[in-house]
């Protein structure tokens, strides 16, 4: 089993990666399949299934949409080209993609909300159609966004979870049992392990580079979110709070008068930034989605920032430890939302960032492993019930709860010497089950929880 590391961190947009970056990426591959068709198109149909529909406004599912077909994708957006293209849309009903010619698509009539049939194969579920100058339906694919901005057709979906066709890697680890064997037998770190796979797959610089991208895209998200304010959009007037507490925790530096438990508001500061911008639909990393994307950076940035001895040339060891607990966790289990509530987005989070922060504090594989089971198994049964649908309430201030979870779970770690009850792959075993059994109502429908419990005006 591999998953990259630049599959788990992904540059992408909010506010959503399941329901805005995942979309986005469908309509793309659907305008590659048209590309490659014999036969002449004129116009597209899209049609929104299961919480891509009941949460899809919410989550800029709609827009995204449009906007893949018309062109645009995820890692090039642009904000002010992607405004002038919907404007143009809603007075043209036409989209006009590279390689194909204008196509006829109006998204009040094209683009249709299906609250009523859930496709079986995933809750997040979307089809595409094309069709000709009458109208018919003559090519049609229905994809899955199935969490952290990825997408499998139903055909891909249907083939099970392990897709990967490359070339064997030297420490295919499924799961964390073999994962540590593997480093013992070795005598090499989980992240040295994970490091070996990318290599094998590419080259050391482009690794390099890309790692380093990767937290220059976060660190900078952070320091957007810290310095401004005002009203976060959807309706809600939830006003962006990672600027004011950020003021006062600097102003409050060098009095010797904060208690201790101040450290816990610059963790959550720095993450709540992260998911400010992320509903604001700034450029963010998924890590391992949007949901939860807070989480990772705000301990690299809480470590670097107030653990002594802490240095940036160990960043890209944080990141591969990480991404190679979130590669377990969505291989065996989950990292959606909405098909585990959010035990599988900021649950996966803090199991990453407790691994990573353990990893480089000089935690041994077996504390890592430790660290991840600890911060993962404190937020099973956690509900993905985001008020209005948007990535606002309870999301922002989870993602900061989610970090100290982190932090802490790494410490405990630390604490011990690797031994422990309950084993990681138990841990997400559990966490695939009580999904599995978790209520849909509470699986980001916005259907219950404190969706339904808390005024949506």
């Amino acid at each position: 089993m591999f998953l990259s590391v630049f599959e788990m961190f992904k540059v992408g947009i909010g506010p959503s990666s399941s329901h805005t970056m995942g979309p986005m990426v469908a309509a793309a591959r659907f305008l590659d399949k048209l590309r490659a068709a014999p036969f002449a198109v004129h116009g597209l149909r899209a049609s929104l299934h299961g919480s891509l529909a009941f949460t899809g406004v919410g989550h800029a599912t709609d827009r995204a949409t449009v906007l893949g077909l018309a062109g645009f994708v995820p890692e090039t957006y642009d904000h002010e080209k992607a405004e002038a293209a919907l404007a143009e849309i809603a007075k043209t009903h036409r989209v006009t993609p590279d390689g194909l010619p204008a196509l006829q698509f109006d998204p009040s009539r094209d683009l249709v909300f299906d609250y009523d049939e859930t496709l079986p194969g995933h809750a997040n579920g979307m089809i595409l159609r094309a069709t000709d100058a009458q109208g018919d339906v003559i090519l049609q694919e229905v994809y899955y966004s199935v969490g952290g901005g990825f997408v499998l057709t139903e055909a891909e979906l249907a083939a099970g979870k392990d897709t990967d066709e490359g070339a064997p890697v030297p420490h295919p680890f499924k799961s964390a049992a073999e994962m540590l064997e593997m480093a013992k037998k070795s005598g090499r770190s989980i992240a040295d392990m994970k490091r070996a796979n990318e290599v094998s797959r590419g080259c050391a610089d482009s690794l390099e580079k890309g790692v380093a991208r990767i937290w220059q895209v976060m660190e900078d998200c952070i320091d957007r979110g810290l310095t401004s304010d005002g009203v976060l959009p959807g309706g809600l007037n939830v006003k962006r709070r990672a600027k004011n507490i950020h003021d006062q925790l600097q102003a409050e530096r060098g009095m010797n008068q904060s208690a201790p438990h101040t450290i816990n508001d610059w963790m959550s500061v720095y993450a709540m930034a992260v998911n400010e911008e992320n509903a604001a639909g700034g450029q963010v990393v998924t890590a391992p989605t949007n949901g939860a994307a807070g989480v990772v950076p705000a301990v690299i940035r809480y470590w670097l920032d107030h653990v002594p001895g802490a240095t940036r040339a160990r960043i890209p060891e944080f990141l591969l430890t990480a991404a190679a607990i979130g590669g377990l966790v969505k291989y065996n289990a989950s990292i959606s939302g909405a098909e585990a509530g959010c035990q599988a987005e900021v649950g996966s989070a803090s199991a990453m960032a407790a691994a990573g922060l353990c990893a480089v504090m000089g935690g041994t594989p077996e504390q890592v492993e430790n660290a991840a089971e600890i911060a993962l198994e404190h937020h099973l049964g956690m509900t993905c019930d985001p008020v209005k649908g948007l990535v606002q309430v309870p999301c922002i201030e989870r993602n900061g709860l989610g970090a100290i979870k982190a932090v802490s779970a790494a410490s405990l770690s630390l604490r011990g010497d690797g031994t422990h009850l309950v084993p990681l792959d138990a841990c997400i075993e559990t966490m695939r089950q009580t999904g599995h059994d978790m209520s849909e109502k509470y699986k980001e429908t916005s259907l219950g929880g404190l969706a339904v419990n808390v005024p949506n005006c």
